[in-house]
This record gives structure tokens, C-alpha cells and sequence, in this order.
């Protein structure tokens, strides 16, 4: 369903990594993730997505990936994967829609629904531990479609993430060490952390 999709341009690891570092999406310092690990660095994805015409490029590159599987649907968790399901969306020729939390469970809001059958591709724009992207799965299963991928922008888990054998793509994968609280040598340094992420676990 890549239909009138102009995706012509292709990017490489290293281009996109860099449009990351030029946008000043990867940060460093102490940082508390949303999975409650801690680490030297973390991705803003904000910051490039703020971008409209960067959010557009990534968004055609992902799509490339999962262009042959007539998805009807991409979905995403509120807040990191609004944008990256429309632009993926956009790209593959199909609808976009995001999931939220309401009363600590993922949920469709907003008359948002899911057709029983109906392929859909689940999207983030940074996993660490996946966390958020299995509660959408999870969603998406209850609502009788057939999830039939994951994509994310950044795959900081080093490709350690498994969604039970489900196809996974991602545009940059990154190894980036995250130590729990307790053994964090920046902790043990006192030096203070700041949590950029927004709530629930990815």
C-alpha cells in the first residue's frame, strides 16, 4: 500500500544518526529512563520530529521497510508515537492512529477503533526495554486486528527487544549501557539524574 508514496530518498545508519546529533536529539548526562534503569545517554526524539520535513524523511524510511504488507492501520503510544504513526502512515497510504493511558492501562480513545482482521503495524520512536510497544500489542490483539510488525526510529536496546518473533525494524540501533539504580557509577559519583522521557515503560 506504498501507493503514491514518494520515497525515492534513502538514508544509511550513520545519515540518519547524524541527523539525531545535528537536531540535538541525543543527549548526555545522567538520565533516568521511563523503564527505570539509568544511563549516559538518551534520545530526544522530540527534537527531531519538531522538524516537519525530518519527521517526513524518517517517517518514509521506516515505511520502506514494511512496504509489501498491505498494513491498513499504524499505531502508536501517546506521546512518542503520534507523530511517527502519521508519518509512517503518510507514507505507506494508511490510517494513523495512537493509543493512551487511562487509569494505568493502554487503551484506543478519541472513537479511535480496529477492524477485526484488519494488519496493523505498531510504531515508537525509541525502545529501550519495549515496554510501551507490548501494551499497545496487547491492545491491538484485544481489539481482534493482527499486528504484523513493529518499527521504531531508535532501537536503543542494542537488538535485544524480542516481541515474541514479530517482525522488527528500526532506523538506527544503538548499544547504549542502562544500569539499575543501585550499580548506576553515576549515582555512586552523586551526580544528580533528570528524567527527559515521558510516563509508562519503553
Amino acid at each position: 500500500m506504498l501507493g503514491n508514496c514518494n520515497c525515492e530518498e534513502k538514508f544509511d545508519e550513520n545519515e540518519i544518526l547524524q541527523i539525531f546529533k545535528d537536531t540535538g536529539a541525543l543527549l548526555e548526562g545522567h538520565f533516568l529512563l521511563t523503564s527505570g534503569k539509568h544511563s549516559v545517554q538518551y534520545m530526544q526524539c522530540a527534537q527531531v520530529l519538531q522538524h516537519p520535513k525530518k519527521a517526513a524523511q524518517l517517517g518514509k524510511e521506516l515505511a520502506l521497510k514494511f512496504r509489501n504488507l498491505k498494513i491498513g492501520t499504524v499505531i502508536g503510544p501517546a506521546m512518542g508515537g503520534i507523530i511517527v504513526a502519521h508519518e509512517v502512515g503518510r507514507s505507506l497510504g494508511a490510517r494513523a492512529v495512537f493509543t493512551e493511558r487511562q487509569n494505568g492501562e493502554m487503551v484506543l480513545r478519541r472513537g479511535f477503533t480496529l477492524a477485526p482482521g484488519e494488519k496493523v503495524l505498531v510504531v515508537e520512536d525509541v525502545i529501550t526495554t519495549g515496554g510501551s510497544v507490548k501494551e499497545v500489542l496487547n491492545t491491538v490483539r484485544e481489539a481482534g486486528a493482527i499486528p504484523v510488525g513493529v518499527g521504531v526510529l531508535v532501537d536503543r536496546s542494542g537488538g535485544k527487544v524480542d516481541f515474541n518473533g514479530l517482525l522488527l525494524h528500526s532506523l538506527v540501533q544503538l548499544n547504549i549501557e542502562a544500569y539499575e539504580p543501585e550499580s548506576c557509577p553515576l549515582c555512586a559519583q552523586g551526580i544528580p539524574w533528570e528524567k527527559p522521557g515521558s510516563r509508562g515503560s519503553k
